[in-house]
């Protein structure tokens, strides 16, 4: 269930059939002109070995200038190849919660929030202090809402984990951001893959590449089903992916599309004595009100890069997205939809001691919603944000093993609300938030080759989302401000030779002020309050080692291991009168620890165990509730089976919760209670289950 809007936020059928044609033409031109762009393609994308255009083959871009990742000036986690292709493949939460400093809750298939270093936990059914971004494209709305969990991530090329506030970085987003590649394949290529679980889950995945002299076309669709183990949890999703690269005389043109549709139900949260009786119920009220909601989604981007100088090179991005939803609830339906559009560029200049970026980025998206209830309307209205950002960074080297950088970016934004409901009243307004700058500043030094040693600090904020900048009879609210948070973090990354080996540890504090918490009302009606600030702090370790390695049995065995501790408290804030200086922020747990290990007793069969442990969280501002910790363990036996002219088959077959521990996957922080019913603070995780399939790559 994602957050709804807080009083007013509507659109009728008119702009809804609106949306819906453009989405579908703005797909088809863009499809169309991909295909154009493959059919002139030719054999490599490479430049030749004396080009200037070094645009493309990127080992990490997560800090704008793309390098080696043990030489940044600040922390970065990378996911790619097999590790995107570890457990079932159906839930991003299993991927990302393996990283430190990183929690993705997962209450269902089609409802998350992801938390990094303790930002956005109070947010009930969304991410909102995180950036998101598919091939340098925003997925992240205006209205501050990621779901990164809507993609098919096991189709991607890589991910890339930034935590906490880094300036000049994909817009100094607060809690840090997540950066989705697609794959870059050399040669044509195909997989077609078909996986069954538990609870009806059934996944199809077909993706190919075709590869010319100058071009390269990927394209990758999937479609999702699933019963639910939960009442009132029917869930499915179809996904198309494409990107491609065509390279002319002097110049680089890629282009992305991604469209999505999607319908789930939503079970909504539990009361603690269902939570533990019957944990495959859904909430009575939604339950009888057979609520769900379904969207669709378009996102799409082109990008031209060109050499400017013969150190320089210049990129500019256009691109533009849709969405179209619809969530029927208890008390009301709301009916929303959003379209936007916004340009990027920036230059980059390479040199021998130094490196540096500075670029802009406009965009400006309007959002519609209105609310209705058994047929009559309640509310309709509109808002437009606009915003500018203007951001630099520097890499300096006054020695080979020392790495300098400062960054800053300015930015400002524009909304305006339109009032189309004057039944109660014309609440439309403006509000030009003031602008905001955002300094960074980080140095890394290698005193030997395979060790780094880095510190940053940074500043990064996080605007309103458009319930929170409402007043709770609907009036903008114009006292309401940004939250801005202050990063400093000290880190090491160290490498053992030839691949053995990592290890990874990363101290940090973020000082938080102005804090935004979205107040809860009632079930359906939020708004948005700064209430203070917060302290949050932490240790992260990361490592990764080969245990041993045989060519025959016992063949290989690895393992990685990922640990957090924190601590993440309100420094002032009072609410309702109540005092909550020095109580642990709810919804974060305290520490986290995952451990995966591969075997590969033989060269076509593969093993895999992954065990986590969650510690426990508070479920309220006042800390009188907690929710205790648990342990997760997973199991996945692959067998690979090689054949001529490349073609690889693969089975597996796995089993997630193997302890069949009941937990709760995700947790809604202060849940207010309905009539006489409990508070509703329980997503109940999925008991043990198991799931098979197979792909074929050729």
């Amino acid at each position: 269930m994602r957050k709804s809007p807080g009083n007013k936020f509507c659109r009728g059928k008119a702009a809804h059939d609106w949306l819906l044609r453009r989405g579908i033409l703005f797909a088809w031109l863009v499809c169309l002109t991909m295909e154009l762009v493959a059919q002139d393609a030719a054999k490599s994308l490479l430049p030749p070995a004396d080009s200037t255009l070094l645009l493309e083959e990127v080992t990490i871009e997560a800090y704008q200038v793309a390098g080696r990742q043990n030489l940044l000036p600040g922390n970065i986690s990378r996911l790619g190849g097999e590790a995107l292709a570890a457990g079932d493949g159906l839930r991003l939460a299993g991927l990302l919660n393996t990283l430190p400093g990183v929690t993705l809750q997962s209450g269902t298939l089609a409802t998350g929030r992801m938390v990094i270093r303790g930002m956005g936990s109070r947010t009930p059914y969304n991410t909102n202090r995180i950036r998101a971004y598919l091939d340098g494209i925003p997925l992240t709305g205006s209205d501050g809402i990621s779901s990164p969990e809507d993609l098919d991530f096991a189709a991607l090329g890589r991910v890339e984990v930034i935590r906490g506030p880094s300036s000049a970085l994909y817009g100094s987003g607060l809690g840090g951001s997540i950066a989705l590649y697609t794959p870059v394949y050399q040669r044509d290529t195909g997989i077609v893959s078909l996986q069954y679980g538990s609870f009806g889950t059934g996944n199809l995945r077909l993706s190919g590449n075709l590869q010319g002299e100058k071009g390269q076309l990927w394209s990758s669709f999937s479609h999702l089903h699933s019963n639910g183990f939960r009442e009132n949890d029917l869930y499915r999703r179809s996904s198309l992916i494409t990107s491609g690269r065509w390279r002319g005389k002097g110049y680089l043109l890629s282009a992305t599309l991604l469209a999505i549709a999607m319908k789930g139900g939503i079970p909504s949260s539990l009361g603690k004595s269902l939570f533990e009786v019957s944990p495959a119920s859904a909430a009575s009220n939604w339950k009888a009100a057979g609520g769900y909601q379904q969207f669709t989604k378009v996102l799409a981007g082109v990008t031209l890069a060109a050499p400017l100088t013969e150190k320089a090179t210049g990129r500019v991005t256009l691109y533009g997205k849709l969405n179209d939803d619809y969530e029927k609830r208890p008390f009301n339906n709301l009916d929303d939809g959003a379209g936007g559009a916004g340009i990027r560029g920036r230059i980059t200049h390479h040199g021998r001691k130094s490196d540096w970026i500075a670029g802009g980025e406009w965009s400006a998206e309007r959002y519609a919603w209105l609310l209705d209830k058994e047929e009559l309307l309640l509310n309709k209205n509109r808002e437009t944000r606009r915003q500018w950002q203007l951001f630099a960074m520097l890499y300096y080297r006054p020695a080979p093993r020392v790495t300098l950088s400062l960054a800053g970016a300015v930015s400002q934004t524009h909304y305006a609300l339109d009032d189309l409901f004057p039944a109660n009243g014309d609440q439309s307004g403006n509000r030009h938030f003031p602008p905001v700058f955002s300094p960074r500043a980080g140095v890394s030094w290698q005193p030997a080759k395979t060790v780094t040693l880095f510190a940053s600090a940074g500043q990064g904020y996080s605007l309103p989302s458009p319930e929170e900048a409402l007043l709770p009879d609907g009036d903008v609210n114009r006292e309401i401000r940004h939250e801005e948070g202050y990063q400093y973090e000290l880190g090491t990354r160290v490498e053992a030779g030839e691949g053995r080996g990592f290890l990874e540890a990363a101290l940090y504090r973020i000082d938080l002020t102005g804090l935004l918490v979205t107040k809860r009302l009632s079930e359906e009606l939020f708004t948005g309050i700064n209430a203070g600030k917060s302290h949050h702090h932490g240790v992260e370790l990361a490592a990764g080692t080969s245990l041993f390695s045989f060519p025959l049995f016992p063949g290989e065995l690895s393992a990685r291991t990922a640990i957090t501790v924190s601590e993440n408290k309100f420094v002032e804030f009072t609410d309702d009168g109540k005092n909550y200086d020095g109580k642990h922020l709810p919804g974060i747990p305290k520490t986290s620890c995952n451990l995966q290990m591969g075997w590969t007793p033989l060269p076509f069969l593969k093993g895999e165990i992954a065990l986590s442990r969650t510690g426990s969280q508070f479920l309220d501002d006042g800390n009188s509730l907690k929710h205790p910790g648990y342990f997760l363990a997973n199991l996945k036996v692959t067998s690979r089976i090689a054949s001529g002219k490349g073609r690889v088959l693969r089975i597996y077959a796995g089993v997630n919760n193997v302890t069949d521990t009941r937990y709760a996957s995700m947790v809604v922080v202060n849940a207010l209670a309905t009539g006489s019913g409990e508070p509703r603070y329980y997503y109940p995780g999925q008991p043990r289950n198991g799931y098979a399939g197979v792909a074929v790559s050729f």
